[in-house]
């Protein structure tokens, strides 16, 4: 199993010279990844600054050189996918090939779709992620691509450069368990990064519905190449046995999430740089 930070981008997180500050950190004290989230608006009542994923990973990949990065997950319908394919890319090549594309239906679509006069219904999420995720890769590939589908049009058209990573960029695809179309989706890509219906953003699924995940996506998976499978977990006090239950049940990644109410701040104050940064540096496993 591998380790990773993920970080918000809320409040004085909202600074990428700030987050490329920590995961310079995290790369010397031994994470294997760095990856934040990716929200335009909040549901708190003082709306806090928030930072924009693609600028601040930019400046992870200029202040690291071995870990992976990424956006968990990027709310892939409401961006344009031609302009992700661009982006990523880019990335990719300003990283050296560490980009890790995670991907989702976006949360909550009041806030993040409905507020910006976009269709917040799942069927339509759903509809727009499948299509982008179908642009996305057919751009990367350097090959005249085109596409026609209810939700995007593109005229045959040639994106270069490529990605570094051959065949491609992995992607993650998010999902709340145990609903199965996200599953049925991820099992078609690269990775799965699964939370639990009725868990907060920040609580841990159990080791036994974890398991129950991974038994649904190796019944659906048709490649035999390999795939990452993300837990959300939080370890503030250093006390990593936790971790070796889960990768006992297949996970494949770590994702250190430092929720601020595991520090004994309330959910709704800011996440404490010091305390973050203070369990950024005992590594993964103190």
């Amino acid at each position: 199993m591998r380790y990773a930070i993920n970080l918000p981008l809320f409040e004085e997180y909202a600074s990428p010279r700030l987050i490329a500050s920590l995961a310079r950190e995290a790369e010397q004290a031994g994470w294997d990844g760095f990856f934040v989230c990716d929200h335009l608006v909040s549901d708190l009542i003082d709306p806090p600054p928030i930072g924009d994923p693609w600028i601040t990973l930019a400046a992870v990949a200029a202040a690291t050189e071995r870990m992976r990065i990424g956006p968990i997950v990027t709310p892939l319908a409401r961006r344009r996918p031609w302009k992700v394919a661009r982006e990523t890319v880019a990335l990719d090549h300003l990283s050296g090939g560490r980009l890790t594309l995670g991907v989702g239906l976006g949360f909550p679509p009041e806030l993040e779709f409905a507020k910006f006069g976009e269709d917040p219904s799942a069927r339509v999420r759903a509809a727009k992620l499948d299509e982008a995720l179908e642009i996305v890769t057919g751009l990367w590939s350097g090959q005249e691509f085109s596409h026609s589908g209810e939700q995007f049009q593109i005229a045959p058209t040639t994106f270069r450069p490529t990605p570094l990573q051959f065949p491609r960029i992995p992607i993650w695809v998010a999902g709340v368990w145990p609903r199965p179309r996200p599953f049925a989706r991820a099992a078609r890509w690269d990775g799965v990064v699964p939370m639990g219906e009725g868990l907060g953003y920040h609580e841990m699924m159990s080791v036994e519905s974890t398991r129950e995940v991974i038994a649904a996506i190796q019944r659906q998976r048709t490649s035999d190449t390999a795939f990452d499978v993300v837990h959300w977990g939080s370890t503030p006090d250093g006390k990593t046995a936790v971790m070796d239950d889960y990768a006992d049940a297949g996970v494949t990644w770590w994702m250190e999430t430092l929720a601020p109410w595991s520090y004994g701040w309330a959910d709704e104050g800011p996440w404490p740089i010091d305390a973050m940064n203070e369990r950024i540096r005992m590594g993964p496993r103190a």
